[in-house]
């Protein structure tokens, strides 16, 4: 196992970032943060430990610079700017394509808060490399006209009494044209503060990827199947 701390380039910045990847990993969940949160999520990194038990890999990472973080805390200035926190996921997507430890390797999105309408977009922007997003009490609605664009699975969880985080996530799911399925874990409010809460997150989100690796397995054997009829 390989557990670092990296520094991922793109054109407008480089952020830091903690990569854990197996060898092999059976794909890379790349986490996008939202409302002022850092690699350095408590919920997001409890997560991440779960997921990694069942030889998937992860980058928690910071989609913004430290500059931006001090100005974003005083007036939360770059927490909603969807565009931006979605080009520094694609960075990042493109950053994993190219490192000897994840490439050829598939990506899972993670998003929580605002990250999970920047996943979404960065999904509908590389289609090729994303094998599926996961959302915890997500605003998807954020994502715009890149909800209808989204190939990739989509597994939406929300917590019951986040009722109005709810209401947003199933609109949001009515839109998608993309495989999807939503999981309200019925007493989590917005933060899972429980944790059976968000051991019940992390339950999902593994079965999600397990299922579409599974999918992507069988579609070639299928096609195989078909040829030799």
């Amino acid at each position: 196992m390989i557990s670092e701390m990296v520094l991922v380039r793109m054109d407008d910045a480089a952020l830091h970032g903690d990569l854990v990847v197996q060898a092999p990993s059976r794909a890379v969940v790349l986490f996008a943060h939202g409302n002022g949160s850092s690699r350095h999520s408590t919920r997001n990194r409890t997560v991440a430990a779960e997921l990694r038990t069942a030889g998937y890999g992860t980058l928690l990472l910071d989609l913004l610079n430290e500059r931006e973080e001090r100005h974003d805390a005083l007036n939360a200035e770059h927490r909603f700017d969807i565009p931006l926190l979605a080009h520094r996921l694609v960075g990042a997507i493109d950053w994993l394509a190219e490192q000897p430890d994840t490439r050829g390797t598939p990506v899972v999105l993670f998003g929580a808060s605002t990250g999970t309408a920047a996943a979404l977009t960065a999904a509908a922007e590389r289609p090729d490399r994303v094998l599926a997003v996961v959302s915890r009490d997500g605003r998807p609605d954020l994502a715009g006209d890149a909800l209808e664009q989204v190939r990739a699975p989509v597994l939406l969880v929300v917590g019951g009494q986040d009722h109005e985080i709810l209401r947003l996530n199933q609109d949001a799911a009515r839109r998608l044209r993309a495989a999807h399925a939503l999981h309200v874990v019925p007493d989590a409010t917005h933060l899972f503060e429980d944790p059976r809460a968000l051991a019940e997150v992390s339950a999902a989100a593994r079965r999600w990827c397990d299922e579409r690796l599974r999918a992507t397995r069988e579609e070639p054997e299928q096609e195989l199947e078909t040829r030799g009829r």
